[in-house]
């Protein structure tokens, strides 16, 4: 064990550190935070101060308290999107590799339907006329991102399924619950395990995006991308206000991106190599 901790190099566990912060940020932002994300405690675009480390924004807020509650919107949405898309586009993927022909045939052309559309526009359109609401938005860009998930689950999928240890198990008469989850599933892991943290930036991203032009999370619930835009006058009159929310973004984004670059070296190497 002391060895495999050894062997992670300094970028994951900058990577690493940053990831954690910013969830004890997401988790203990009530308790972290000097004041509630809508109270008002100063004048616009105050300038930092012991009272207000991070200055306020816009409508008199407090950065700092702005910002962690931030954290706990962004990163828990951007993490249900993330594990919704997952789970639909893993489900659909394995059942395209492992009964093939038709079924392939169907999931595979719905996908490429969908994938054919501008990811943004067709979100965009959606919001539109949906609304902006949580559960919409969620909807939206996990069914967007599943397609993406059903490709690679799929592509993996495809071959293992042709693998001497899955025809043996099925010889020795094991049903599809047992192929999946303990001959597929298991082997299939580390390149999903990567994928899931390049999907979380995307999906992670994106959301700030939505956010910024208005159709993301909507007040009053703090939100990066919402805070980059309503701030973004403050640098006219030298204030920093909008560069902290999107340091946020850029930072964790670099975290996940240091760690998922390191999952895929380590995957790529041979076992021996590992050790």
């Amino acid at each position: 064990m002391n060895r495999y901790f050894i062997n992670i190099p300094l970028s994951a566990w900058i990577g690493i550190a940053i990831i954690a912060v910013n969830l004890l940020a997401a988790i203990f932002a009530p308790w972290l935070a000097p004041h509630s994300e809508t109270e008002q405690v100063g004048d616009i675009w105050l300038l930092p101060s012991a009272a207000t480390p991070f200055g306020t924004d816009s409508l008199g807020r407090d950065m700092l308290s702005r910002i962690l509650f931030g954290a706990r919107t962004t990163i828990a949405i951007a993490l249900t999107i993330t594990f919704s898309s997952f789970i639909i586009g893993i489900v659909t993927g394995f059942t395209a590799a492992i009964y093939g022909k038709w079924v392939d045939v169907v999931l595979s052309r719905i996908v490429d339907t969908v994938m054919s559309i501008p990811v943004l526009i067709f979100a965009l359109i959606v919001l539109s006329v949906m609304g902006t609401s949580i559960p919409v938005l969620v909807l939206t860009i996990a069914l967007l991102d599943a397609t993406r998930v059903f490709r690679l689950a799929r592509l993996v999928a495809q071959a293992i399924v042709c693998q001497e240890y899955v025809e043996a198990a099925r010889l020795r008469g094991e049903g599809l619950r047992w192929v999946l989850f303990k001959e597929i599933l298991p082997n299939a892991l580390p390149p999903l395990l990567a994928e899931f943290g390049m999907r979380f930036c995307f999906t992670f991203l994106f959301i700030a995006g939505l956010s910024f032009l208005g159709l993301g999370i909507q007040p009053p619930y703090a939100d990066w991308g919402s805070m980059v835009r309503d701030n973004a006058q403050a640098i006219n009159f030298g204030q920093f206000a909008p560069l902290y929310p999107a340091a946020a973004i850029a930072l964790l984004t670099i975290g996940v991106n240091l760690v998922v670059d390191w999952l895929l070296a380590r995957n790529s190497l041979p076992h021996g190599d590992e050790a």
